[in-house]
């Protein structure tokens, strides 16, 4: 057990069964009564946030979450094979874990993967990818109804909104976060 003087931003603390990571954590000493610790915590699996008060000496539970880097080497059905680059084992993700990551996941690309006790948490992704669009209707110049964008699918079949004057067969690049188109890759 350790106590909230050891919460620091990264640690993941594990809560009501629940493992929480630190985004911001502050301790406030105030004029009257005892301190304590203001955290903002978000759910590792899930992504939702919340605020948590600690008192200050208060014991927390601290989980230990391993990142290694992994290679995506195929989705077999309902998982999703990875290899770890250091010592070559390959393990499978359910797709509930890999979740919207597998929009931008191309085979061999390398990825960073959250473990705790060998169960995979969450796969994560470098902030943008490139990714070749393979299917867009040609742009009709004069045609601003859309503001300018079109739809295009992309090779992993994610549909993401580009430029009217992008061509199949482009690279473009990708925010993995949000899907947005970043520009062209040259």
């Amino acid at each position: 057990m350790a106590s909230t003087a050891d919460i620091k931003n990264g640690v993941v603390l594990k809560i009501d069964g629940q493992l929480l990571s630190v985004v911001e954590f502050q301790h406030v000493k105030p004029g009257k009564g005892g301190a304590f610790v203001r955290t903002k915590l978000k759910n590792v699996v899930s992504g939702k946030t919340i605020d948590r008060t600690f008192n200050a000496g208060a014991k927390v539970e601290i989980e230990n979450v391993d990142r290694r880097d992994f290679q995506y080497l195929y989705n077999d059905g309902d998982n999703f094979v990875f290899m770890d680059v250091s010592d070559y084992d390959q393990i499978n993700v359910p797709a509930a874990t890999v979740g919207d990551a597998a929009n931008f996941m191309l085979e061999n690309q390398n990825v960073t993967i959250a473990l705790n006790n060998g169960t995979p948490l969450y796969v994560e992704l470098p902030a943008s990818v490139i990714l070749e669009i393979t299917y867009t209707e040609p742009g009709l110049q004069g045609d601003r109804s859309s503001a300018g964008t079109k739809p295009a699918t992309v090779e992993t079949g994610y549909e993401i909104q580009v430029p009217l004057f992008l061509e199949t067969g482009t690279k473009v690049k990708v925010d993995t976060r949000t899907g947005d188109y970043l520009g062209r890759e040259k």
